[in-house]
């Protein structure tokens, strides 16, 4: 006879356990205490939902499974940075990162295991896409960063940035089921103001997060400002140039009215002119972005870029502002643990 496959618990929403539970002849608030156990008290196990019988929890257990994210390495930055590397259920390694401010605790995650766009700047780009993550994953990526934050710093997560490894919108559905789940007020009741999506620019995705009105804010990785450099260092402007882009953004805030901003990344003599920086003024009048962040580029063994020196990076965001540009500096954090921006490559 064969085995029935058990069913990941976190699949079923609060009327598929109440449905399951009078079934097997329970009490229809069964379905609550465990829902609440998944969302809003974050059992890792069955063994951990204290208020049920021993009986329940063991045939919950036969017949259903509740992977679970854990910590697999951490690595504490002298700027006060933590880096997680989690371990899936079947394996596989991805990081996420606590980045604490005066102001704000920012927590970092990832969307896929790998990623598959090759960026040329970016360690994850070298990796291979193995898989995307779950929504329940990224759930867990949140979950386990806001008991660090609170651990180690006495308070809460604050915001959330989809800025580690993988690209979102290549895991649409998981990563909008992820952010549902987070800001759900049965879930962890965060924000989605507080939330920022970041995206190497996948045209058709933006317009979908535009059609599903989505709450959270949008961060385009553009890091050139024409397509002859772009393709150079990003492959996806091939089939998602700088024009679909800025038709895309455009629609993206005309449904949604939600705030948007450029990632700019400064290579050494490849965009840091000041005709680079008329072009990406451009680009910025076109599209109703709030900001421009100026990222330090964070060297990696596999690239050839290196940093401009600090008096080039200070005119380029100088003339910026003298043509009514917002914009400012990103300074890294977390470079001595390689958990900067674009350094994610879960080395030990």
């Amino acid at each position: 006879m064969t085995k029935t496959v058990q069913k990941n618990i976190r699949y079923l929403d609060l009327r598929d356990l109440e449905e399951y539970f009078e079934a097997m002849g329970e009490k229809r608030f069964r379905a609550k205490q465990v829902y609440e156990w998944l969302w809003q008290k974050q059992a890792m196990s069955f063994a951990d939902m204290t208020n049920l019988s021993k009986e329940l929890r063991q045939k919950l257990g036969e017949e259903f499974t509740l992977p679970s994210l854990h910590i697999d390495t951490t690595q504490y930055s002298a700027d006060g940075t933590v880096k997680n590397r989690f371990k899936t259920w079947d394996g596989h390694l991805v990081e996420g990162v606590l980045i604490p401010t005066a102001s704000r605790h920012t927590a970092c995650i990832s969307s896929q295991v790998g990623c598959s766009l090759s960026c040329k700047f970016c360690a994850t780009g070298y990796m291979e896409r193995k898989r995307n993550l779950d929504f329940d994953e990224i759930y867990d990526e949140v979950v386990l960063i806001n008991q660090q934050s609170e651990k180690t710093y006495n308070k809460k997560l604050s915001n959330i940035v989809f800025m580690g490894m993988g690209e979102p919108l290549l895991n649409y559905k998981n990563v909008l089921r992820a952010i549902e789940r987070i800001t759900s007020p049965d879930g962890l009741a965060m924000s989605p103001k507080r939330i920022t999506v970041s995206t190497a620019g996948v045209s058709k995705q933006i317009k979908q997060l535009g059609d599903d009105r989505v709450k959270f804010k949008l961060a385009l990785s553009l890091h050139a400002a024409n397509d002859i450099k772009r393709h150079e260092i990003m492959p996806i402007n091939d089939s998602n140039n700088i024009k679909s882009l800025v038709d895309a953004l455009n629609y993206f805030y005309k449904q949604t009215k939600n705030e948007i901003t450029f990632e700019y990344i400064l290579f050494k003599n490849f965009n840091d002119s000041l005709n680079d920086a008329d072009e990406l003024i451009k680009i910025y009048r076109q599209v109703p972005a709030d900001l421009i962040n100026i990222i330090e580029y964070n060297p990696i063994d596999f690239a050839k870029f290196e940093k401009p020196d600090e008096e080039k990076v200070e005119a380029f965001i100088d003339y910026l502002g003298k043509n009514r540009v917002n914009a400012r500096l990103r300074r890294s954090r977390g470079k001595d643990i390689d958990a900067a921006c674009g350094q994610l490559a879960n080395k030990d």
